[in-house]
């Protein structure tokens, strides 16, 4: 706290909150296409409006991100999202979908959400499965035009974000900063998020298939080679 006065979270300790935008790459991957940087103590909710802008895109996001006004909002301007809901939401339903033989669907329905007090105005869709542990998930979206298997597989690729933080946890280890000022931090943090897309940039431009831990060490052992001789070397060593 005395070094970090400026990001106050509780009495004893100071952060600050990553908020990311992430988008899908090729062969699984993923990288950060937008970020904010706010104190710990901001709600995710507050940077919905910087993140969640592309009229025609796809977003998934998790439950501290369920707000029903942005729902109608969302829906309103053609924005698509899936999210998984709060377990105690109020639901209505209206319609359910018949779910082909063999599905890993549990349910798939057209409801109204929320109370008459605070409620969503626009129909929405809610998709119950299990997930990996065979606990039950329900999703909610406001995408009619896709079979409920793949709005079901495209909530669940978003554990590709767990596997991005994971990454970053393990890989990208800030264990001390040189700086303690806010800027200071936030270029810092940066940086570390700049040295992931470039290797994942590396990975993608070679077409590897070698983890980008791996690649990170091949960069480090050959880092006075020339682009061409370092190329041969891995694509020798990827035969």
């Amino acid at each position: 706290m005395q070094k970090y006065q400026w990001a106050t979270f509780r009495k004893t300790k100071a952060g600050i909150k990553l908020h990311l935008r992430l988008v899908f790459a090729d062969q699984g991957d993923v990288y950060p296409e937008k970020i904010t940087i706010t104190g710990a103590k901001s709600n995710d909710r507050t940077q919905m409006e910087s993140l969640i802008d592309e009229i025609g895109m796809m977003y998934v996001f998790d439950r501290g991100y369920v707000d029903y006004e942005k729902f109608d909002e969302y829906t309103d301007k053609g924005i698509f999202f899936a999210s998984r809901l709060k377990d105690n939401a109020e639901i209505r339903h209206l319609y359910e979908f018949k779910i082909p033989l063999e599905s890993s669907v549990l349910s798939d329905s057209m409801i109204l959400l929320g109370t008459p007090q605070k409620r969503v105005d626009n129909v929405l869709r809610l998709i119950e499965t299990l997930d990996s542990k065979g606990n039950l998930i329900r999703i909610i979206t406001n995408r009619f035009d896709l079979e409920a298997e793949e709005l079901s597989d495209i909530y669940r690729w978003r554990w590709q974000i767990e596997l991005f933080f994971k990454w970053i946890k393990q890989h990208v280890k800030i264990k001390n900063f040189y700086g303690t000022s806010e800027n200071a931090v936030r270029n810092q943090v940066l940086l570390a998020l700049i040295a992931y897309c470039l290797l994942l940039l590396v990975k993608l431009e070679q077409n590897s298939q070698h983890s980008l831990l791996q690649i990170s060490r091949w960069l480090k052992v050959f880092l006075w080679q020339t682009f061409e001789q370092w190329f041969g070397r891995m694509n020798y060593q990827s035969r």
